[in-house]
């Protein structure tokens, strides 16, 4: 198990580096949603590494990461304590909790019309989501602090808060590995600061969990969803604290985008998780769906690290517009952004919804098995015909990355009916 989640995250690791030119050079135009200012607090001491005796990280120390860490002497580092409100991005009853904010959206057919849809969450719902987001922060040191900035606030509003309608939702902040510090390295400016270990990262996620399971968990099922380097840290987490453990019992789902969680070939269970088996069906429980969305246009490059088969494992792709196989429409949620969805009209809701433009279906391509994204465009119609943001490198969309930035985004509508249909399955066997 441990052998490959540390495969996948030193591919991500160098995946990041290989593409981080582009990326981080046109991120900020073509995903809005995402600043490109540091959000750190001038006020904050930088931290210093783990205390001794602290557990190791097997999973998430990248490459780079480790290379940035050993610039840097071991030092006694504290731990986050969970039990203080302002460590969680989103928890029920926080004070200006971003997971509860308006996500409207606007529903843009293919004649050009629209109308609203109206969201509203629900604080009694009867399962929980404990969420772990993807490299966001753009602290300007190799681990970001625990001070929220727009970048996080945003994430957590494309990725999670529309599943606020079926399940409480919980979000530590946690010390990742910065976008901050991939920017300023790729850019040749200069080192960067070293401030903690890639080992805060992991114990922060672990005293989250561990803080959630003591005080607010009591018995209920509860989905574990994470993103990119989120998902990462949810693999590690699951493979150590739930697989095989008391709490494999709480599981309603796993969901890992954006990051390959791997099966031996032919088989639903096994590789990086030994007991929770892939999810066949929306009703199924304790099971777990993963993608990675690449275009049908564009397909994953040989060295596209998402999706990636090795080592006699494949990686495993779910539809969750149709986790029984096969090709379905899609239930995306656009972030607005600054598109023009619809010739004529401005869209005015934080979010867009366009059905029957994104079609999507697992397919195998070489090594790869990943979501093929394909957008059905009618260039007689008003309506946009390509909402996705890629990805870019050199002025053009990198295949090795695909629609990493919108996987979440494309899933979404699908993830929550989903939800609905594992939630009631759930409370149904356990009373």
């Amino acid at each position: 198990m441990k052998r490959y989640l540390k495969g996948g995250v030193a591919v991500i690791a160098a995946g990041l580096l290989a593409a981080g030119c582009g990326y981080f050079a046109d991120h900020k135009a073509h995903a809005p949603q995402i600043p490109s200012a540091p959000t750190i607090s001038p006020s904050l001491k930088p931290q210093t590494p783990n205390a001794p005796g602290a557990v190791p990280a097997p999973a998430s120390v990248a490459a780079s990461q480790a290379a940035a860490a050993a610039a840097a002497p071991p030092a006694p580092s504290g731990r986050t304590n969970y039990g203080v409100a302002s460590n969680w991005l989103c928890r029920p009853g926080l004070a200006n909790n971003p997971c509860e904010v308006n996500i409207d959206a606007t529903m843009v057919k293919a004649d050009g019309s629209t109308t609203i849809e109206k969201f509203t969450g629900n604080p009694n719902a009867p399962i929980d989501c404990f969420y772990v987001y993807p490299t966001v922060s753009l602290d300007p040191f190799t681990q970001s602090d625990l001070v929220p900035g727009p970048e996080e606030l945003n994430v957590v509003k494309a990725q999670l808060a529309r599943l606020g309608s079926q399940c409480r939702i919980f979000a530590p902040m946690y010390r990742q590995f910065s976008l901050g510090a991939l920017r300023a390295r790729m850019s040749g400016g200069g080192e960067v600061p070293v401030r903690g270990t890639p080992m805060d990262a992991n114990n922060d996620v672990d005293d989250a969990w561990d803080w959630y399971m003591a005080n607010e968990n009591k018995g209920r099922g509860v989905v574990i969803l994470g993103h990119s380097q989120g998902s990462g840290q949810i693999m590690r987490l699951i493979a150590a604290k739930v697989d095989g453990k008391p709490a494999q019992q709480r599981l309603v789902s796993a969901i890992v985008m954006g990051f390959s969680l791997m099966v031996p070939k032919g088989q639903d269970v096994g590789g990086t998780f030994k007991n929770i088996p892939v999810c066949k069906a929306a009703d199924q429980t304790g099971c777990a769906i993963s993608f990675s969305s690449f275009r049908s246009n564009i397909p994953p490059s040989e060295t596209a690290m998402f999706g990636l088969s090795r080592d006699g494992m494949e990686a495993v792709c779910t539809n969750p517009a149709a986790l029984g196989g096969g090709a379905a429409q899609a239930k995306a949620y656009w972030s607005t952004g600054d598109k023009t969805w619809v010739a004529g009209k401005k869209v005015t809701t934080p979010f867009v919804v366009t059905p029957g433009l994104t079609t999507t279906e697992c397919v195998r391509d070489g090594a790869h098995h990943y979501l093929k994204v394909t957008f059905n465009a009618d260039p007689n119609d008003p309506r946009i015909d390509d909402p996705g943001t890629d990805v870019m490198a050199n002025g053009k969309p990198d295949p090795g990355w695909g629609l990493h930035l919108n996987d979440a985004n494309i899933a979404m509508g699908d993830l929550v009916d989903v939800l609905a249909k594992q939630s009631a399955a759930w409370t149904k066997a356990h009373p």
